[in-house]
């Protein structure tokens, strides 16, 4: 494995969000007549409350203890749908491309290769509540099979000053410091956060290979890597809301985050034949730098017409991430023997993403709702890396094998209409979105230029039937689009290590998803349940198809297979087993079924996905709160091979000192059961991977809650972690 790619996965152990507890829950709502436009449930506020729209469910993250101490990454565990694994990389109802928002707006933290890493080093404290959008309506991007993972920052929202500070100190000198601060006050509203964290880096990875070339003759390989290092991650943002009138409103948002690891690398390499004769050998010994900075910034304008929710919305957002990687290191190879060689690898890429974007909203006969926008994307990414090679530091020169810039353009416009309207019980939404695209990308090394345009078309359809106060039925439909990552598309040879090579394809081709599901929902007070029916149709699915090059080497490239068909069954359940003690449970069963007859297979093959995940949580006492918490992943199959299973059990305790301070203790990975295996089955490559890192941790913080005159009723959310919290 290279070592980019482990750098990228490294476990990281965010600080979390402050808990607060709600107002016990009020009875639910009963609806007189049809009311479309506030979508199909209406619930009550309530701290275990689900809140339901017709295109979307959203589960509030303050009051899972592990959010507390964890990243996104961690509190993501425990949300309904979503599977993190142990490396940090995310799926959706068993499909890794989901498109990942930070307050309706797509973030380029999480997008290519550094995704895995920026989940797992965003701290959860600031945001307070996760939207899941498994069939996005048209309003939305199409980007992502999945469907989207929308996290809601936290806003100021009790008048005047309020706030809270939190620090934590863990096992393996692991530490963490933030603050969270808003000011409510007439037409102005200010909110913002700041995090720093610190964390050891300790991993190893194993793989082991066998490999028969077009002679018949077998090649078998070792990889052995030792990671030691620390890292740390720095995030903050600022927000402003400003009320001209009261109809019109001006806001204005900042966020940063930079993330900085610096580790020592150790690779250990033998090749050998079927005899056991040493083919190659050699050991790799150096340093990596992993730099990455993203920042952002937005205005927007909304202005409310007469009438309940006719309003218009506007939105500028400029976006720029940079990523370098830097690795040094001397090889020095055994079989056969050679002098030793050092080599200088800075990886570096920039990613530029602007976007303007019109809503407009408006009531339509009293009952409907009609909602039409106008999208326009404009995304630059540049990879340009000089290598350098040689005898030693001094000696080494740029390697013209290692030079390579690729620049990569994507420009969108896109328009989309919806219309949404109850029919006595039953409320439909239809919509569509259109979309012209122009890519290009620019091989400026080796002097190729590839110009596409396209233009699309995307339906979605949502319907919910109300068959009573506590029950209702669902179903949607939508389209979906997988775009290749630039970096999918470079042709150029990338050097990644002795024993792996990657390459683009240009050739490489989107992949068109229809998602269709039914569902049904049962509620009353805190108890509820879920039963949902998921059916996935792709075209051209995109993976990783692995070829060996002879003389232990391995190539990654990108293909398009044939088609993929999926169904999933998921079920969640939340309730009280007494009052003082709740319980938290879900799972998602998947099957599906991959065309890989374009890799050297007959047919197609077929594989059923398990995963699970549930917490209990005792309310002590007033002041005691205990959790417990666990997820289950099971065997994933992939196009060559399969991941393979892997769990967690996490604990946590909160002592209320008074109403402002609490003092918590979370134990993460308790069983040590998060390592993760890899493995490669084919005609010709067998290959097992084994990764282990140092998830395993214990945290002991303090929050201090401050400010506030008096207090506003909470926005409405499901603490699917908390089961309850305790009293305010």
């Amino acid at each position: 494995m290279k070592l980019r790619t482990a750098i990228l996965a490294l476990p990281w152990l965010m600080a979390g969000p402050a808990l607060a507890a709600d107002p016990p829950a009020k009875p639910p709502s009963k609806v007189v007549g049809p009311k479309a436009v506030e979508g199909v449930t209406v619930t009550a506020p309530s701290q275990q409350g689900l809140r339901t729209e017709i295109d979307r469910k959203s589960y509030g993250i303050t009051g899972d203890l592990q959010a507390t101490t964890g990243s996104i990454g961690d509190a993501l565990r425990n949300i309904p749908s979503v599977d993190v694994d142990v490396q940090g990389n995310i799926s959706l109802r068993g499909d890794p491309n989901v498109t990942i928002m930070i307050d309706g707006k797509p973030s380029g933290l999480f997008r290519g290769d550094s995704r895995a890493s920026a989940l797992q080093s965003l701290p959860a404290d600031q945001f307070e509540r996760v939207e899941v959008i498994t069939n996005p309506s048209a309003e939305f991007k199409p980007d992502g099979s999945a469907g989207i993972l929308n996290l809601i920052s936290k806003k100021a929202k009790k008048p005047g000053y309020s706030g809270s500070v939190r620090a934590t100190y863990g096992s393996e000198a692991r530490y963490t410091a933030g603050v969270n601060g808003g000011y409510n006050s007439g037409n102005l509203s200010l909110s913002a956060n700041a995090s720093l964290r610190h964390d050891p880096q300790k991993f190893d990875n194993r793989n082991r290979r066998a490999a028969v070339d077009g002679a018949g003759r077998t090649s078998l390989g070792a990889y052995d890597q030792a990671v030691r290092g620390q890292g740390h991650i720095l995030s903050g943002g600022a927000s402003a809301d400003y009320d001209v009138d009261a109809a019109t409103r001006l806001s204005a948002e900042a966020r940063g985050t930079r993330m900085d690891v610096k580790a020592a690398n150790f690779e250990h390499v033998t090749v050998t034949d079927d005899a056991g004769g040493l083919l190659r050998g050699y050991d790799r010994v150096g340093s990596q730098r992993f730099l990455r900075d993203n920042t952002e910034g937005s205005l927007s304008f909304r202005h409310k017409f007469a009438g309940d929710g006719h309003e218009l919305t506007a939105s500028l957002r400029r976006e720029r991430t940079g990523v370098l990687n830097h690795g040094a290191a001397t090889i020095t190879q055994t079989a056969p023997p050679t002098p030793s060689l050092f080599e200088d690898l800075p990886y570096k890429n920039r990613t530029d993403e602007t976007e303007l974007k019109v809503d407009y909203v408006r009531p339509v006969g009293g009952m409907g709702k009609l909602k039409a926008g106008y999208d326009l994307t404009d995304t630059t990414f540049d990879w340009n890396n000089v290598g350098l090679r040689g005898p030693s530091r001094a000696t080494a020169a740029i390697d013209p094998t290692l030079v390579n810039h690729f620049v990569y353009g994507l420009t969108t416009h896109a328009v989309y209409g919806s219309f949404e309207r109850p029919f006595g019980d039953l409320t439909a939404q239809a919509g569509l979105r259109i979309e012209a695209t122009r890519l290009t990308f620019d091989q400026v090394t080796l002097a190729q230029r590839t110009v596409h345009d396209t233009l699309d078309a995307y339906p979605s359809l949502h319907l919910g039937y109300r068959l009573s106060d506590t029950r209702q039925l669902s179903a949607s439909y939508s389209r979906r689009i997988v775009r290749p990552y630039p970096g999918d598309l470079d042709p150029f040879l990338i050097y990644v290590d002795g024993l792996n090579v990657r390459q683009g394809n240009t050739d490489l081709k989107p992949q068109v998803t229809d998602s269709f599901e039914a569902a049904w929902q049962y509620r009353k007070s805190q108890t509820y349940y879920l039963a949902t029916v998921t059916y996935r149709e792709t075209r051209g699915i995109v993976t990783s198809v692995v070829s060996d090059l002879g003389d232990g080497r391995l190539l990654t490239r990108r293909e398009n297979l044939g088609q993929r068909k999926s169904f999933g069954l998921e079920l969640v359940a939340n309730g009280r087993i007494t009052p003082k003690l709740t319980y938290n449970l879900s799972s998602f069963i998947y099957r599906q079924r991959i065309d890989i007859s374009n890799l050297g297979f007959d047919g197609a093959r077929s594989g059923t996905q398990i995963s699970g995940r549930g917490s209990l949580s005792w309310q002590i006492t007033p002041r005691d709160f205990l959790q417990a918490s666990g997820n289950v992943y099971g065997k994933q199959l992939q196009a060559q091979g399969y991941q393979g299973a892997f769990g967690a059990l996490n604990l946590g305790y909160r002592r209320k000192i008074n109403d402002d301070v609490s003092i918590l203790v979370t134990a993460n990975d308790v069983l040590k059961t998060t390592g993760g295996s890899f493995i490669i089955d084919t005609p010709a490559l067998r290959s097992r991977g084994h990764y282990a890192g140092n998830i395993r941790a214990v945290f002991v913080g303090v929050v201090w809650n401050f400010g506030g005159q008096g207090k506003r009723p909470r926005d409405p959310g499901f603490d699917f972690g908390a089961g309850g919290g305790g009293p305010p």
